[in-house]
């Protein structure tokens, strides 16, 4: 659904003025039945050429490693990941569930599921560390949950006119160019965030990272330099960013009061900090700070910046 929002291009100009060729999409296509499982064979046969191969979802590999928890089209779908990878001239991960797994993913994971080639943040995941296509490219990721729509359709104009090559990807294998700068960069409360004001849902004129869990300030995303339908974002719309373009997602492994919540230490310093700080450096340059804010509005003596009137 999301990648039916794209606007730049749009999934119709993909077509029309970028020549993709859609073969297959389960809510996009009109093929049916067994006529889907006779497509992808003729795929997997090589009667048809597959260029790309735009995957979605967690690879299910349970129980014991049978697949049989996901079955499509007459097989277990882990069997058409692995058939269709080695056709592909390039495979692409779209989402947190492809790229490291997931939600599904998270401990004690009773089906099994990984993401294409990576568990988490480890390298390997269902096609293994060393795999490539037929160009010779690792699996592209384009993680969110959802991902971002204009990622997706870039990506794939990228591919398709022959310029692939030239986007450098991370060692996550995402596109340095969505996912260099941080979900930070751009968001309205950021000044809040440099002035250790704390803020809450829907509340203006204070930085969530402090109170209700955002991860803005350790997510590589552009969510606030290309917004979400030309609109907004989840940090401009007051609600914390989920960190959910990392492989660590989703963080903490859910753990209870994990979720919309700053876990902290010491109940003012929180326990995970900016990316490219350590806690020590952090904690001296930004713990003062905090607990001055902290004490001054336990002692009624602070308010913060209140700009919704």
């Amino acid at each position: 659904m999301s990648f039916l929002c794209a606007e730049e291009p749009t999934v119709v100009e993909l077509v029309t003025d970028f020549g993709i060729n859609i073969l297959y999409h389960p809510s996009l296509a009109l093929e049916i039945g067994h006529q889907v499982s006779n497509l992808l064979d003729d795929i997997v046969r090589g009667k048809v050429q597959m260029d790309i191969f735009v995957y979605e979802g967690s690879i299910i590999q349970g129980p014991n490693g049978s697949g049989t928890m996901n079955n499509f089209a007459d097989r277990p779908m882990q069997d058409w990941v692995s058939d269709l990878s080695k056709v592909a001239g390039y495979v692409v991960a779209i989402g947190d569930c492809a790229t490291w797994g997931g939600i599904p993913a998270v401990p004690p994971n009773p089906t099994d599921s990984t993401g294409m080639q990576f568990h988490k943040d480890a390298k390997g995941g269902f096609l293994g560390a060393d795999f490539v296509s037929k160009s010779g490219l690792p699996v592209i990721n384009i993680p969110g949950c959802p991902a971002h729509p204009d990622w997706i359709t870039q990506i794939l104009v990228a591919i398709s006119t022959g310029r692939i090559k030239d986007v450098l990807i991370d060692d996550y294998h995402r596109p340095k160019t969505f996912f260099s700068d941080f979900v930070q960069t751009g968001c309205t409360n950021a000044v809040s965030f440099s002035n250790k004001i704390g803020g809450g849902f829907g509340k203006r004129g204070g930085c969530l990272f402090y109170e209700v869990g955002c991860r803005g300030p350790m997510t590589r995303a552009r969510c606030n330099r290309i917004l979400w339908n030309r609109q907004s974002s989840k940090t401009r719309a007051n609600h914390p960013c989920l960190g959910c373009t990392e492989p660590g997602f989703p963080h903490h492994d859910l753990v209870k009061g994990s979720v919309f919540k700053t876990m902290k230490y010491l109940g003012f310093l929180p326990k995970d900090v900016p990316t490219g700080t350590t806690r020590l450096g952090y904690y001296a340059s930004a713990g003062a700070g905090i607990a001055l804010n902290a004490i001054e509005r336990s002692l009624g003596l602070g308010q913060d910046v209140d700009t919704s009137k």
